[in-house]
């Protein structure tokens, strides 16, 4: 059986190739495929599908969060494993050889997943309410061990205003020492840089080209470490981010039609899902609309349709198309149009909105907010506040970093929709030079199918790309 290194590099497209020339380099050693992806095209869903081989209607993973009708709640970016319904890679490895080991390093549910190893995410939330940076490792001598030799997981360099490549450095790190030390048949390996500055600046700025070659130099030591060892290494993308413009204030809309609800407390509004006739779920190009009663779903397809930017709206009929006909999905699911997004913002009056608005709140807030990749260019003083806040972190005080616009001008891309060409879509290299008779027939691999492709460049399931 052959280890594998899988690299989930977010945001890379055939048309950033041409600036990272390692990875190029690997591809033409090995080869490349178009890669399909799936509707939404966000990270956990896909991220679901290339780990199950089936689609959302399937997996559960509507989106990187939904509305839990049995909690009454809108949750983003929840972490469990088993959220994500049937087997996954490792899982079904381990049917033809038990004794499979897998890590994984930064890919989402990580949580309770039956890797052998793992490396996630997870701030320190002290009982008086500030948040430290930090990662859960297991084995749990594996942080301390990360921590030691790496530092602290660099967690504001993961998103929000300062993201940056160092938070892709540390994982890089991450994976090379797990590599040489423990080698496990499977390390999957989550690189996110090319989400901040593309969505920042869009996909054809000058920063997109520069993030991606940091990207490339950053990975340029782990693909010579994989090499090194013998394992054969995929790297594929979730998603391409396109140009975007235009958003779509899809709950203002349901709001002001007198559907959604609000209550008020200090002053401030939060959203009541528990009361509204409707309201949506916005994720990125995606939004999940939830209708309370059947009889006013007429009315609510009808308002959200004609929003300027909304390309589709999808009932179950039209969802199952597209394989997203899951019980956890809105009862409509609005697609936005190519350079369009929805904004998640729901308050009329800006002097009304919640206090987590204007902060890195992933998990408060109600839907996806890109907004959080800046510094507020209206506040003139808005990095000497945040420098101010950290000097209160690091005496351990408590601080608010009140530094996010919520005017939503400042995005320049997006994602969500299925690509509209193949150049800004999703792509896989491989550095197995003996490409598969069907890939090599069509140039393409549907998502679906990444499953049994990295099954058969390990050897386990060699019979399905003969």
């Amino acid at each position: 059986m052959k280890k594998l290194l899988l690299l989930d590099i977010v945001g890379m497209t055939p048309s950033l190739l041409r600036h990272m020339p390692n990875l190029t380099a690997m591809a033409t050693r090995g080869w490349q495929a178009q890669l399909g992806t799936v509707l939404p095209a966000v990270t956990c869903s896909a991220q679901s599908t290339f780990l199950t081989g089936t689609m959302p209607a399937q997996h559960g993973i509507v989106g990187n969060g939904w509305y839990f009708r049995e909690l009454g709640e809108v949750h983003l970016w929840r972490q469990h494993n088993r959220l994500v319904r049937g087997p996954k890679l490792w899982e079904t490895a381990r049917e033809t050889a038990p004794e499979y080991t897998a890590a994984n390093i930064c890919w989402w549910y990580a949580m309770g997943a039956s890797t052998d190893f793992t490396v996630t995410p997870r701030p320190i939330y002290h009982a008086d309410g500030r948040k430290s940076p930090d990662c859960y490792a297991r084995p749990p001598a594996l942080h301390d061990e990360l921590t030691e030799a790496l530092g602290p997981f660099p967690l504001f360099q993961y998103w929000g205003p300062t993201a940056s490549i160092a938070s892709t450095r540390w994982i890089v790190g991450a994976s090379r020492r797990l590599l040489r030390t423990q080698r496990p048949d499977l390390v999957l390996t989550y690189l996110p840089h090319l989400d901040y500055d593309l969505q920042r600046y869009g996909p054809g700025s000058a920063k997109a080209a520069e993030a991606a070659r940091a990207v490339d130099t950053e990975v340029a030591a782990l693909l010579t470490d994989a090499r090194e060892a013998g394992y054969v290494v995929v790297a594929l993308s979730e998603y391409g981010i396109t140009e975007a413009d235009t958003p779509v204030d899809i709950n203002r809309a349901l709001r002001r039609a007198g559907l959604l609800e609000v209550y008020t407390q200090d002053g401030m509004e939060y959203l009541d899902p528990w009361a509204s006739s409707a309201f949506a779920v916005a994720d990125h190009q995606v939004a999940h609309v939830y209708v309370r009663d059947e009889a006013d779903q007429p009315r609510v397809r009808a308002i959200v349709a004609e929003l300027t930017g909304v390309d589709e709206v999808l009932d179950r009929q039209a969802q199952a198309r597209y394989g997203i006909d899951h019980e956890r999905a809105g009862e409509f699911v609005a697609v936005a149009e190519p350079r369009a997004w929805f904004t998640y913002y729901y308050w009329l009056d800006d002097d009304r909105k919640p206090d987590f608005a204007r902060g890195v709140e992933i998990h408060r807030k109600p839907g996806y907010d890109p907004a959080e990749l800046f510094f507020d260019p209206g506040d003139k003083l808005v990095k000497v506040k945040a420098a101010a806040n950290l000097v209160r972190k690091k005496a351990g005080l408590r601080y608010a970093m009140n530094v996010v616009p919520t005017d939503p001008a400042p995005v320049r891309g997006s994602h969500g929709r299925l690509p509209d060409s193949a150049a800004d879509g999703p792509v896989l290299l491989c550095s197995d030079p003996a490409i598969p008779a069907t890939v090599e027939s069509s140039g393409r691999l549907a998502g679906t199918d990444v499953r049994d492709l990295l099954l058969h460049l390990q050897g386990i399931r060699e019979e399905v790309f003969r």
